[in-house]
């Protein structure tokens, strides 16, 4: 089983709430831990093997495919998660505007408060991107859509029994 498989199952397979909750508190903590590293250190580049990687950030081989899950979204190149083995080696360019942003759409303010982004973007940056975030979440309606008119999500439904509910 390849270990994006194991991460999925440990990140999915729980028989109660509460294990579900303790499971997701110890991954966020150590998840922390290695993008404070990342962070301190100004690592733009991540390179070696799985096994080794995840020794030098102290977790877990599947916590390690967890963080690369997470991450995949915000570098400059593109990691295949299904194909990597404990001695993969791999190549992770991050790009450090686009993790920002990515944190804040998936609202992890333990992680885009971490204190290492103060040396690596600037106030004026992180604030940019904040605002880019929320802008895009703002929907502006140029024309007025009238209760009965079709939905503009093209779900097929009247508005008014859809997005205008």
């Amino acid at each position: 089983m390849s270990l994006f498989k194991k991460w999925q199952q440990l990140a999915e397979n729980h028989t109660s709430e509460q294990e579900e909750v303790k499971f997701w508190e110890e991954y966020l903590k150590l998840e922390a831990g290695v993008y404070d590293k990342i962070l301190n250190n100004k690592t733009e580049i991540i390179k070696g093997k799985i096994s080794d990687l995840a020794k030098q950030y102290e977790i877990s081989e599947e916590y390690f495919m967890g963080f690369l899950d997470g991450i995949s979204e915000s570098t400059k190149n593109e990691i295949k998660l299904e194909n990597l083995e404990s001695n993969t080696e791999i190549t992770v360019e991050i790009d450090f505007e686009k993790l920002y942003y990515n944190m804040n759409a998936v609202e992890a303010h333990w992680l885009y408060n971490l204190e290492g982004w103060n040396d690596i973007l600037s106030a004026e940056k992180r604030k940019e991107l904040q605002k880019k975030y929320k802008s895009s979440k703002t929907v502006v309606n140029e024309e007025k859509i009238g209760r009965n008119d079709a939905c503009p999500c093209n779900s097929g439904k009247k508005y008014k029994k859809c997005c205008g509910k």
